[in-house]
């Protein structure tokens, strides 16, 4: 059997087997024209996040005591599905599309058991972040992103064409958008480096109450500037962490204000 990478509905009816199979997820199922992303490159983050904490912990911390905070959830809810049906993690899922977290709450009831692991939040105001979301009492274990990659939707049609050329050898001349995926989840202004600049200018102000922040960067010349305002923000530490799925080439960039011998007190 192959699988046509190209199509969005073989890939989402992908997901839901493997969602079903290796994490006892039922029903998962989202929408047309929604963000599907390919569960082994998302389980992938996960595992290197627990590999971090690891680091602090000494071993990789399991249950609820853990919690993460996954910005931009969507509606497809993978990184908290994953992260509690693999550590018993504890997550809050956040998004600016009170449509995308409606489909992850039909999610959570139909999987009773989750429900009281993960909450959603609706960030109101599309320019901010963390803002309206982490409280001054609030503790998170780590927060994650995969940040809005494309600069307008121009560039996705652009990027969509190169990702079908790849992955039917061929030219294809379409120039519509064949991948999920809506413009809040796929596009902002200034691209995936605006989005994580701004999330690292946010993070100072929250820097007590996480204890990692991570972000995807899927381009690697936006390294030298990010980790350039981590420096002039005398952010302590910082990491690049390679993952490769296939021929995709990614990596995570995790930042904390945590001094290293106080970091075991998180757990």
């Amino acid at each position: 059997m192959t699988i046509n990478f190209s199509v969005p509905k073989a890939v989402r009816l992908l997901n839901k087997a493997l969602l079903l199979k290796y994490y006892d997820v039922k029903n998962w199922d989202i929408p047309d024209g929604n963000l599907c992303p390919p569960i082994p490159g998302r389980a992938d983050y996960v595992h290197y996040l627990a590999d971090l904490l690891a680091d602090d912990n000494g071993e990789i911390p399991i249950g609820t005591s853990v919690e993460g905070l996954d910005v931009g959830t969507g509606a497809n809810l993978v990184y908290p599905l994953i992260g509690h049906k693999s550590y018993g993690w504890k997550f809050v899922g956040t998004d600016i599309n009170p449509n995308s977290l409606a489909n992850a709450q039909k999610i959570l009831g139909q999987n009773p058991d989750l429900s009281e692991n993960i909450q959603l939040k609706l960030q109101p105001n599309s320019d901010l972040i963390f803002k309206n979301i982490i409280s001054q009492e609030d503790r998170f274990t780590f927060s994650m992103c995969n940040p809005p990659f494309y600069e307008s939707e121009e560039d996705a049609m652009l990027g969509n064409r190169r990702k079908n050329n790849n992955l039917r050898k061929k030219k294809v001349e379409k120039t519509n958008l064949n991948f999920s995926g809506n413009a809040s989840e796929l596009w902002c202004e200034g691209g995936e480096m605006a989005f994580i600049k701004k999330m690292i200018n946010e993070s100072v102000e929250f820097s007590s109450n996480v204890l990692w922040f991570t972000s995807l960067v899927s381009k690697k010349d936006n390294l030298h500037q990010l980790t350039t305002l981590l420096k002039n923000l005398n952010v302590p530490e910082f990491k690049i962490v390679d993952m490769a799925q296939g021929q995709k080439i990614s990596r995570i960039l995790a930042w904390t204000f945590i001094l290293k011998e106080n970091r075991k007190d998180w757990f």
